[in-house]
């Protein structure tokens, strides 16, 4: 490995499976993909935009789960590898900074987990009036503290940098409409305290790239690198058959992640499989979570496939930086 994980931690027991022979892309499919398939157990009809990370030597995640009145709300599952997981049957219930109830939204849905200062953040999509992000806090994944709403409606896709920079939290996200958002730029927010966010900066907009022409957002925690912000993103375009995700890359400045020093003009991988191709909502794939071995470079990145499946796909920082930079603009 050549370039360097900063602020990573060793995950050897993280799902991991060699690169076929003869295949040249940057990032390749897991064999046995989907790891979650419909109906996980008995009160949801479809798990998929979700998160995992690592946790007292095995894996929890806070997962997307549609209902079987087909709306979306947060559930804890756990796994011992990564690949078999078990999710609860009771969605998550929040309290207040002082563990009193909260009353339930109408729905949460696209959770992303990212460690920070020895806690564990949720940042989901939730309603306030229509779409917007919400963020809890949890250390046991028994209970999670929900702050106030960082922005205003419309807004999706929140991602918290795993630390601060400049002392700043940052966050990026994407504001959109009370609809499928026919638009979307990334966005980059700074807080001082999680509380109130501002000096909103544009960090990749739409159009610049045909796979990504309608519009792009974060996808997991940025990676640390030694000289900058790795992030994956989606992006979506729209064809005579309706929307297409795909999945591609920012590489950010280190101390300034507000500059793009790299954005990859082709995406790292497409709607392909059947299991991509078709389902509740067809061609897409939506990655929210990314593990990684700081001591191997070794990435495993999950991702929502067609609306309906959790799959999972691999890659290195080697290979796929190499990529950006040789693909991009």
């Amino acid at each position: 490995m050549s370039i360097k994980i900063v602020n990573g931690m060793a995950i050897p027991n993280m799902p991991w499976e060699e690169c076929p022979k003869g295949f040249n892309g940057p990032i390749w499919r897991y064999s046995k993909n989907p790891v979650i398939n419909r109906h996980p157990n008995s009160v949801i009809s479809r798990a998929f935009n979700s998160a995992l990370v690592p946790f007292n030597g095995e894996f929890v995640g806070v997962f997307r789960g549609d209902n079987l009145d087909d709306i979306p709300h947060l559930y804890v599952g756990h796994s011992k590898d990564g690949i078999h997981i078990d999710i609860s049957e009771e969605q998550i219930h929040f309290v207040d900074k002082n563990g009193n109830p909260l009353k339930d939204t109408n729905y949460q849905y696209d959770p992303r987990v990212i460690m920070l200062e020895g806690s564990y953040y949720i940042v989901w999509c939730d309603d306030l009036c229509g779409p917007t992000i919400s963020i809890a806090k949890t250390d046991d994944f028994k209970t999670f503290v929900k702050f106030d709403n960082p922005f205003l409606p419309y807004n999706r896709n929140g991602v918290l940098f795993p630390r601060k920079v400049n002392d700043m939290y940052y966050m990026l996200s994407r504001p959109s409409d009370s609809g499928h958002t026919a638009f979307g730029d990334i966005f980059l927010s700074q807080s001082k305290d999680m509380t109130f966010w501002g000096k909103n900066r544009v960090v990749a907009q739409r159009g610049y790239e045909w796979w990504c022409a309608l519009k792009i957002g974060a996808g997991p925690a940025p990676i640390e690198l030694e000289d900058g912000w790795l992030v994956f993103i989606h992006g979506v375009n729209r064809t005579c058959n309706d929307y297409v995700y795909s999945i591609g890359a920012l590489i950010l400045d280190h101390d300034d992640p507000s500059k793009v020093l790299y954005r990859c003009k082709d995406f790292l991988m497409t709607p392909e499989a059947d299991y991509e191709t078709v389902g509740f909502v067809s061609n897409v794939i939506f990655p929210t979570c990314a593990l990684v071995d700081a001591p191997t470079g070794r990435i495993a990145l999950y991702y929502g496939a067609a609306d309906t499946y959790t799959a999972l796909a691999f890659t290195t920082v080697d290979k796929v930086v190499d990529y950006i930079k040789k693909h991009g603009r």
